[in-house]
């Protein structure tokens, strides 16, 4: 019996409702006791699945994650919620009722389009995670809507379904894949099953993936949640636009969709520097960003926008620049000592300077805030000073 099949026996649910609010620093007294009257092995099963819960909470909030059941690699590799739905609800505006959701990992797309109203057969070749997955069903009462399999997702017929939804692994033994033909399975035979839905297809990939590896019958949407950019997804099919890009930010959405704009002309810094969502730079729309400001590159090889006025755009996050100059620690603290600047952000681009490195040598103290960002003005390594817009 695994970890995973003692936690589902009325024992197991028993001693993980037990353990559920088990403050970390506890946990060694809380274990100590429990020990008495369970197997160690026990215990240890529940308060580390417990430990996935409460790390599941950023995903998938307090509610669901504290049902829920996880697999390491679940916990780490599993779509945000706010991604899946997001997801969901595009595959649901193509009309779509039927999805194979290949790679299933511990259910966390699935549960979006089950809850999307849409019957969902998910797929995946290691027991522990689809035994996961199931249970993920049962415990959020979506196990109308899901059928889970344990397969390899290769061999799995998906003609019966209206869509497919490809997530292949894209971790390995040393970390994080790069290579889109690593992923397990390769991105090229993600592409063949998508091509060989009825009606739609999505594939979920690395945000970093190289555009030109993005197939041209694809659209490709790089999504970002809370300023944070979250994965890719190429679209094939129904709803998709062939060899066109699309940023989303959530919570939304708002999507910005590519315009084929030529790269911004670089010019002086202006009163406002923008600095566009990951999203946006991944799928290199920074230049309909800067139309949308009227602005131009501090640096042609720099994602970051400069402007004369202040426009009003999400796609980008406005600051107001109180100073400018060349690279030097030590007139930088004599600003921020006269400001009296205590609190200090670091952003760098273009600059080998670690922020924290830097806030140690200025050493900030006083009231008031500031940024500063590490960046090249027309190859020169420069320091911007300014705050948040208003």
């Amino acid at each position: 019996m695994n970890d995973l099949d003692f936690l589902l026996t009325p024992e197991g649910r028993a001693l993980l409702d037990e353990v559920r609010d088990t403050d970390p620093v506890r946990e060694l007294a809380v274990a100590t006791r429990l020990r008495r009257t369970h197997p160690a092995e026990l215990v240890s099963a529940a308060l580390g699945q417990a430990r996935l819960r409460q790390r599941a909470v950023a995903k998938f909030g307090a509610e669901d994650a504290g049902r829920m059941f996880f697999t390491p690699n679940g916990v780490e590799q599993s779509t945000r919620a706010s991604v899946a739905a997001y997801r969901a609800g595009r595959f649901a505006a193509l009309g779509v009722a039927s999805v194979a959701d290949l790679c299933c990992g511990i259910g966390g797309d699935a549960i979006a389009l089950a809850r999307a109203g849409i019957r969902v057969l998910a797929v995946d070749r290691d027991p522990v995670t689809a035994a996961a997955a199931r249970a993920n069903a049962d415990a959020l009462g979506l196990a109308g809507l899901i059928e889970v399999r344990e397969a390899d997702v290769t061999e799995v017929d998906t003609e019966a379904y209206d869509a497919v939804f490809v997530d292949p692994a894209r971790r390995g033994g040393r970390g994080r894949i790069f290579d889109p033909e690593a992923y397990s399975p390769p991105l090229s035979w993600a592409v063949r099953a998508a091509r060989t839905a009825s009606r739609a297809a999505a594939l979920k990939v690395a945000p970093g993936i190289p555009h030109e590896a993005v197939p041209e019958d694809a659209e490709a949407e790089w999504i970002s949640d809370g300023g944070d950019v979250k994965e890719a997804v190429l679209w094939f099919g129904a709803g998709a636009a062939p060899g066109a890009v699309r940023a989303t930010l959530l919570p939304g959405p708002r999507t910005l969709p590519g315009t084929g704009l030529p790269d911004p002309e670089v010019r002086t810094p202006g009163r406002y520097l923008y600095e566009p969502d990951g999203a946006v730079i991944r799928a290199h729309l920074v230049a309909e960003v800067a139309a949308q400001v009227g602005g131009g590159l501090l640096d042609a090889t720099i994602a970051y926008v400069t402007a004369d006025e202040l426009l009003p755009t999400p796609y980008a996050t406005a600051y107001e620049i109180t100073d400018r100059m060349p690279f030097n620690v030590k007139k930088l603290k004599a600003l921020l000592r006269e400001r009296g600047v205590g609190t200090l952000t670091v952003k760098k681009r273009g600059s080998a300077v670690e922020p924290e490195e830097l806030r140690r040598k200025v050493k900030p103290q006083g009231p008031n805030s500031a940024t500063v960002f590490l960046t090249r003005v027309a190859g020169a390594p420069t320091m911007l000073v300014g705050h948040p817009a208003r």
